[in-house]
């Protein structure tokens, strides 16, 4: 059989609105039939992104019958799985079927297990049958196919660390790699719900680079992930804090560096209104990187505006050169941070 010819960046997929990309479009065709630059992909599990999550569970009160409807309902209905109301995705673990002739093959071999390291909400996806729904980890089993194309990266899952685990620290594996691109010795660095999968490895980061000469701060929610942070010892300062509330974030870290405020504030909450607490937490022309996918850049923007605070603000790109491996060799690195995310997502 012939392989149709398709467009390196997956235009040939677009339904709805005609002439866009993947990403942006409302609806693409997720037809299991491969172009010749395309991977079909036999899905088992999919990782909801954190804010994505979150939005399903609260609309679904932690129903799991619930969530696994409006994930059916979104699917079927966008041919990918793109929550209209946060506008994120996640990524998946499969099983690849079948390569068209043009497909950069990079291991990706009918066989093999791999996870995808670009947004669900750009990937071609069927659903068949979801089996479980994981309320704890934001994890979809389900038996379904997924289209990869040639522009997308992904990785060959390794075998010295659990599936689930994999899973969970390649959906945010963008967080660290940009965290150790921006880390000075020197600086003081914030991490905002620094007790999720992207906080403790941005976390895990930082303190590489700044725990001798600078300062590590974590600002984590939950009492329980608080403590986590501590037992890892890799933060100079853990403050048990909500996030929203940009007053007490900003009182709390005035505090700690006795004024100086950070150099960088790294925003991982899953959750709406934190852009001015990161913005108010970084000193002038220090940097903000709103990782997060619950951050809106119009509040961001404009909070700053009204707070006459000059900081250069990152948007938080998900891509960067080895970000997968870095966030592996992560887990291999610190014995103690493997564990903690095998616990939660293994």
């Amino acid at each position: 059989m012939v392989c149709k010819k398709g467009h390196h960046y997956g235009l040939h997929r677009v339904i709805e609105p005609a002439g866009v990309l993947p990403q942006p479009a409302w609806k693409l065709d997720p037809t299991p039939e491969v172009y010749d630059n395309e991977c079909l992909i036999r899905v088992e599990c999919l990782n909801i992104d954190s804010a994505s999550f979150a939005q399903l569970k609260k609309e679904a009160v932690n129903d799991p019958d619930r969530i696994a409807r409006q994930i059916m309902s979104i699917v079927s209905e966008r041919g990918k799985m793109h929550n209209p109301l946060t506008g994120s995705g996640g990524i998946l673990i499969g099983t690849v079927a079948e390569v068209g002739s043009r497909f950069p093959s990079a291991g990706a071999q009918p066989g093999k297990k791999i996870a995808t390291l670009v947004s669900l909400t750009l990937t071609p996806l069927t659903i068949e049958k979801i089996r479980q729904v994981h309320l704890d980890t934001g994890q979809i089993d389900v038996d379904g196919q997924a289209v990869l194309f040639a522009s997308c990266p992904f990785a060959i899952l390794p075998g010295d660390i659990p599936e689930k685990a994999v899973l969970s620290v390649l959906d945010v594996c963008g967080a660290p790699a940009q965290t150790a691109r921006l880390v000075k010795p020197q600086h003081r660095v914030v991490v905002l719900g620094a007790g999720g999968k992207s906080g403790l490895l941005s976390l895990y980061q930082a303190w590489k680079t700044a725990g001798r000469q600078g300062q590590v701060i974590a600002i984590e929610e939950n009492g329980e992930a608080c403590e986590e942070i501590l037992s890892l010892n890799i933060a100079h300062d853990v403050i048990c804090l909500d996030a929203t509330n940009s007053l007490a974030v900003y009182e709390a870290v005035d505090k700690a560096t006795k004024g100086a405020l950070a150099d960088l504030t790294i925003n991982c909450v899953n959750v709406p209104d934190t852009e001015l607490s990161a913005i108010l937490a970084t000193r002038e022309g220090g940097v903000v990187y709103f990782f997060s996918m619950a951050v809106s850049f119009a509040k961001a923007a404009l909070g700053a505006e009204g707070a006459g605070k000059d900081v250069q603000m990152m948007i938080g790109n998900g891509y960067a050169p080895g970000h997968a491996s870095l966030a592996l060799e992560s887990l291999r690195e610190c014995g103690d941070l493997f564990q903690v995310i095998v616990r939660r997502y293994g």
